[in-house]
């Protein structure tokens, strides 16, 4: 749960997992207009956090992460990156946790792993919002999208991880292609600033934007452009891949 139970067995025994350390992905999405999170709301309870999980010991963390992500959204090979390790003495409530797993009809000892103290390493993934299948993990009866403007409250330090994730997105935005993951295949610049916008949470000046990314040398402009009149259709860009000479 921290959500440290992404894990369709039974989980209390934690006999293969590495104790205290648990895996919490933000996962982002763009849809008209708006960022995204992907959040599970807890079986029969107003209660909301990000879609965690545990690493087993036959795992490396980055495997953990991808397979949690998975498990989640049903999408592979998808953006995703380690951001920052959350390890306050005092981030996780055990009673809060002990509540979420009786709601479920799981009773534990005060003694139990899964109440004692945990370290979570975050990571941000970027997805297709419309190729996304969201699952629920066994305590929940929902995954779904999350509009970051509106995000309701989040269980521990969830919210924390969300905001500290925005900000390394935002740092990225240039170096790591973010739109590739955010956007469709083919794209207008104004689709573009659109999305830098939305992240950045603040309006950017048409003409300079437009210098900026075309100076960077990550688009590719398309012959073809979107219907509409022969004078005011704009053009298509694509991202060029890393791979490309």
């Amino acid at each position: 749960m921290t959500n440290e139970t992404g894990m369709k067995r039974p989980f209390t025994d934690g006999q293969d997992l590495l104790p205290g350390l648990s895996i919490d992905p933000v996962i982002f999405g763009f849809h008209e207009g708006q960022l995204k999170i992907l959040l599970l709301r807890f079986r029969g309870m107003d209660a909301f956090a990000l879609p965690g999980g545990f690493v087993h010991l036959s795992e490396d963390v980055d495997e953990a992460a991808a397979r949690v992500l998975y498990e989640r959204t049903g999408l592979r090979e998808i953006y995703l990156d380690q951001f920052y390790t959350f390890g306050k003495r005092d981030r996780r409530d055990a009673g809060t946790q002990q509540t979420l797993l009786q709601g479920n009809g799981v009773e534990l000892p005060n003694t139990h792993w899964l109440l004692q103290r945990f370290v979570s390493i975050g990571y941000y993934a970027l997805i297709d919002f419309t190729k996304a299948n969201p699952t629920p993990d066994p305590l929940s009866d929902s995954c779904g999208w999350h509009d970051l403007a509106t995000l309701p409250p989040l269980i521990f330090d969830h919210t924390a991880m969300v905001y500290k994730a925005l900000e390394t997105l935002r740092k990225n935005l240039d170096d790591k292609l973010i739109g590739f993951a955010l956007l469709p295949e083919t794209f207008t610049m104004t689709d573009l600033q659109q999305l830098y916008e939305t992240i950045l949470g603040k309006p950017l000046q048409r003409t300079n934007f437009q210098r900026k990314i075309l100076s960077l040398g990550i688009l590719e402009r398309l012959e073809k452009k979107m219907s509409g009149g022969a004078h005011k259709a704009p053009y298509l860009y694509r991202f060029i891949s890393p791979a490309t000479p």
